[in-house]
Formats: C-alpha cells, sequence, structure tokens
C-alpha cells in the first residue's frame, strides 16, 4: 500500500466518524400523523425529543462512503512499470471510476424524497423528486427504496464499465498490439 492509497484510507476513516457523529435523524410528530419526516444531521448525543435516526439513510451514507474509499485506492495505486504499460493504458477505467465516485456522492447529495402527505405502506412509495439533503425538507421523507436501486444501479453499472475497458491480457491482444509491447519490451531491455 502506497501513501496516496493511506491517506485515502485516513480520510474515510474520518468521513465514517463523521457519518456516524452526525447521523440523519427524522422527526416523527403527532400533529403528522406519527408519519416520520427528514429532519436533518444532528450531533448523536444531542437527545432530542420526538427524533429518531434514519437508519436506512444512515446505512447508505456509510455504503457510499465505503466505495469512494475503495475506489480511491484503486485510483491511487502505484501505475506498473513503462514497460508493461499497454497503449491507452487503463485511463478509462480511471475515468469510469471518477464518475462511479462522483455519481455515488450526487446520489446521496440529492435522495429522492416525497411528501408527507403522500406517505402509504405501499410496496412502490411516491416519488415527489430529487432535493438537496441540505435543504429545507420539513415536509418530506427520503424514499430510502428508491435511493437504495439508485446506489445499486450506479455500482452494477460502474463495475460492468470497469471489466468492459479492463486491459487486455496477452492471450487477448491482437497482432499489432503484440508487436509493440515486443518493441517496447526489447527497447527497455537495452536500456
Amino acid at each position: 500500500m502506497n501513501k496516496g492509497q493511506k491517506y485515502a484510507l485516513l480520510v474515510a476513516a474520518a468521513n465514517v466518524a463523521l457519518v456516524f457523529l452526525f447521523p440523519p435523524y427524522d422527526y416523527v410528530s403527532m400533529l403528522l400523523g406519527n408519519v416520520a419526516t427528514f429532519d436533518g444531521f444532528y450531533f448523536v448525543l444531542a437527545g432530542e425529543p420526538h427524533r429518531i435516526v434514519n437508519s436506512s439513510f444512515l446505512a447508505l451514507e456509510t455504503i457510499v462512503v465505503l466505495a469512494n474509499a475503495c475506489i480511491a485506492v484503486l485510483l491511487l495505486r502505484t501505475p506498473p512499470s513503462p514497460a508493461a504499460r499497454r497503449p491507452g493504458g487503463n485511463s478509462r477505467q480511471r475515468a469510469i471510476l471518477g464518475l462511479v465516485a462522483t455519481n455515488l456522492i450526487l446520489a446521496v447529495l440529492f435522495p429522492p424524497f416525497e411528501n408527507f402527505s403522500a406517505i402509504t405502506k405501499a410496496a412502490l412509495p411516491t416519488f415527489e423528486g430529487f432535493y438537496f439533503v441540505f435543504g429545507d425538507n420539513p415536509m418530506r421523507q427520503i424514499v430510502t427504496s428508491i435511493l437504495y436501486i439508485e446506489v445499486a444501479l450506479i455500482m452494477i453499472n460502474g463495475g460492468l464499465l470497469w471489466l468492459l475497458f479492463r486491459d487486455k491480457t496477452e492471450a487477448e491482444l491482437s497482432a499489432g498490439q503484440m508487436r509493440d509491447l515486443a518493441k517496447r519490451a526489447g527497447m527497455a531491455q537495452e536500456k
């Protein structure tokens, strides 16, 4: 593990600590028929009445932080020696990882919300729109089932694109690519 990867893991550990120190809370109001609506992020030891931790959103936050930490470790790995690099390298894979990390962060910052009056126990929840999580949302609830699907699809698509753009093994290289690789290997041995 190189120095950059160690720093990435330290940043991830600090982020996980912040996520658990300031968890997301829902407010349960008797005026709204005991329906939990998203209230915001508060210090974990600030015992406020009528507030409960939104454990589903907390789990998703933790998953996103850990997934982004894994992406950072992959992005910061030590590159192979110049002789072993192939044309194009894995720059496309790095771009895919960056896009996945950005999409995961945006999915948590702008989760799907529904209005408290539309909340039912139906299998498919209603959906009002994507709103900024730190915005004014006292009459809305986060639709965690849609957010779970959103995060899962981002991860699946990112994984598939990562595999699609992986470096080819020597058995999968074309004849032209094999010649280029042999030339580069020969030039590296001459030096």
